[in-house]
Formats: structure tokens, C-alpha cells, sequence
């Protein structure tokens, strides 16, 4: 039995604590700042506010109590959003006293193409900061869907193989599934790019709305899916200008992650606004003002570094059409206008 403490009590946080428990861990679930409201209906003994399902055999924390947690602590799971990476540093940098396997369940990008668990290392203490090993778990994982036991597989990426075999081995359950990997930088960009490529394959649906029912009820799954695979490409080429295995993009980091984020989600919602013909800044506002939609953000966080390697040759901006639409519908309200000739350029 391992202690593991997760840091982070959404709802991929706290759905990652079912195999935990069932696998007979001393779990600990540390809400942050933002997620007081749900500790403390927890502690009530209800469930989870936004799951719907009470998980029983948890210790809970507010955040306050981040360094009682932490205390032995085997396993530190990062479950903060990509927004609240920066909070997490901080609080790590001031409570952890010791290094210690860190697994990231959070996804996204620094504004410089940096992932994000690279980036909390570097915030924290220098004494003990190279001795950290970094993990990711990626891949088609709904919180909803771990969180009552369905199916489920994941990619567990790091650069230390004997600490992947070590987590991996706490992590596995008949149910859910854990495959190892030793690119975190590929598995972990994957996860982020997924939400981007996500909103601007979701514009498919607003299409076919705006264009109407055909007469013999076609739908344009020959669009979304030509964009899926464009999609793939790109993927490949920006994984290998950060430094990772452009194969992870063709498992299940990035094909694999990319297909389940296409069936539903915020990223979703907002590409079919798009497509029915609406700017980015009246959909947000009107229809999406308290949602935060991960590939749009991660399209203007992104947005400078990708123009700037373009203009230094570094990146080919004819290879990758679709990032250059979303960045261009998020930060100029651009229409969703799809760049076929550029499509599928070697």
C-alpha cells in the first residue's frame, strides 16, 4: 500500500482516486483554493457535486493543510487545471520538503511550448529539484466514466523507467487500463493539442446546422473526419519540434485522446458556434462566459511562440492549417473557414 496525495478535487482529481481506493491506498484529496465547496460537501458525506457519485475512503483536505498531507506522502498526483499551475507551484515550492515522484494529471502548454509538468519542476526548490521524477497520465479518459468504473486506458509516461513500472503498478485495476511510456513531453504536449484540434473539428457540427438538413439526411462526418486527420499531422509535426516522439501522436496520447475529446465537451460546444457562423468573442460571451474552453486558451497562449518560429523557419506554417485557423477564429474572430489546400502537406 502506497500513500498517494492528489492535489486538485475536480473531476479528474477526484475520479483518479477511485482506482486508488480500490487498489487499497492511504488516498489523500487536497482541494485547492477553488475547490472549497467541494471538500466541504464531501466531508459532509455527499458526493461529489459535479460526478455525482460519493467515493468513499478518501482523507480530505482544504488546502490549508496542503504540508499535513503531504507527509510521507509516496506519490503526489497533480489534478489542477492548466490555469491553476501556477498556484500549484507555489504552494508546492513552500510545502514540499522532499522529492518524490510527481504525476501529472493536468494538460496543457506554457506560452513558450514548454509542458507543464517541466515547468512546475523548475518552480520548485533547487535543493531537491532534479531529483523530482516527473510522470504524465495521459490519454481517452472521461472523468465521468472512471469515476463509475467504466473502461479505461492511459498512457503513464517518464523518464525514469523503474518509477513508471513502480506507479503503474499502484495505478492498474481490472477496469482501468495503464500502458507505459517513456515520452512524457510527446504524451503530455498530446493531451494539451488534443483540446485545440478538438474546437476546430467541433465546427463540423455547426456547419452541418447552418447548411441544413439534406434532403437524404447526410451528415458531414466526411468533413470532421478529413479534419481529424489533419489534425493527427500537425499534431506530429509540433510534437517533434518540442522535443517529443511524434509516434505518441498515433496511440493513444494523441489519436486515441483526440477521438473521445471530439464526442463532447466544452472545446466542442464552442468549435459548433464557430461553425454555425458566430465570432469567438459573442459566442464566449453569449453562450459560454462561464466555461473555460481549454483549446481556445490554449490558442492564445500558444499564439506568439507559433508566429515567431514561423518567421524563424523553425516551424512551417503551411504544415499546420488548423492551428493557424484556430488561433486566427480565438484572437481575431476570424470565420471558420477550412484551409483545404493546405491540407496534408508533406
Amino acid at each position: 500500500m502506497a500513500k498517494i496525495t492528489v492535489l486538485g478535487a475536480g473531476v479528474m482529481g477526484t475520479a483518479f482516486c477511485v482506482p486508488l481506493v480500490d487498489n487499497g491506498h492511504d488516498v489523500h484529496l487536497v482541494g485547492t483554493h477553488l475547490d472549497q465547496d467541494i471538500i466541504t460537501t464531501m466531508q459532509a458525506g455527499k458526493p461529489h457535486p459535479r460526478l455525482g457519485v460519493h467515493i468513499s475512503g478518501l482523507s480530505l483536505y482544504q488546502h490549508e493543510a496542503l504540508s499535513e498531507a503531504l507527509k510521507e506522502t509516496d506519490l503526489l498526483v497533480l489534478g489542477v487545471s492548466s490555469a491553476g499551475i501556477g498556484w500549484a507551484t507555489k504552494q508546492l515550492a513552500e510545502h514540499l520538503t522532499q522529492a518524490l515522484p510527481i504525476a501529472a494529471l493536468t494538460k496543457g502548454l506554457s506560452a513558450d511550448l514548454q509542458v507543464l509538468p517541466k515547468l512546475l519542476q523548475n518552480g520548485l526548490p533547487a535543493d531537491y529539484r532534479e531529483q523530482v521524477r516527473l510522470l504524465a497520465i495521459t490519454g481517452p479518459c472521461i472523468a465521468g466514466e472512471l469515476a463509475v468504473r467504466r473502461d479505461s486506458s492511459v498512457i503513464l509516461a517518464g523518464d525514469d523507467p523503474d518509477t513508471v513500472s513502480k506507479v503503474r503498478a499502484w495505478l492498474e485495476t481490472d477496469y482501468y487500463h495503464v500502458w507505459p511510456s517513456h515520452d512524457l513531453i510527446g504524451c503530455e504536449a498530446c493531451a494539451a493539442l488534443k483540446n485545440l484540434y478538438a474546437l476546430v473539428i467541433g465546427t463540423a457540427k455547426g456547419k452541418l446546422e447552418q447548411a441544413g438538413e439534406a434532403d437524404n439526411k447526410a451528415l458531414m462526418h466526411n468533413l470532421s473526419s478529413s479534419m481529424f486527420a489533419q489534425a493527427l499531422a500537425e499534431m506530429r509535426v509540433l510534437i517533434s519540434y518540442m522535443g517529443g516522439d511524434a509516434a505518441s501522436v498515433d496511440g493513444l496520447p494523441g489519436a486515441g485522446d483526440l477521438y473521445v475529446t471530439c464526442q463532447a465537451g466544452r472545446n466542442g460546444r464552442m468549435g459548433r458556434l464557430l461553425g454555425l457562423g458566430l465570432p469567438f468573442s459573442r459566442a464566449k460571451a453569449e453562450h459560454m462566459a462561464e466555461d473555460t474552453v481549454e483549446g481556445a486558451e490554449l490558442a492564445k497562449t500558444i499564439a506568439a511562440e507559433v508566429f515567431d518560429a514561423g518567421k524563424q523557419g523553425k516551424l512551417d506554417a503551411g504544415k499546420l492549417p488548423l492551428l493557424h485557423l484556430a488561433i486566427a477564429m480565438v484572437t481575431q474572430d476570424a470565420p471558420a473557414e477550412i484551409p483545404w489546400k493546405q491540407f496534408f502537406k508533406a
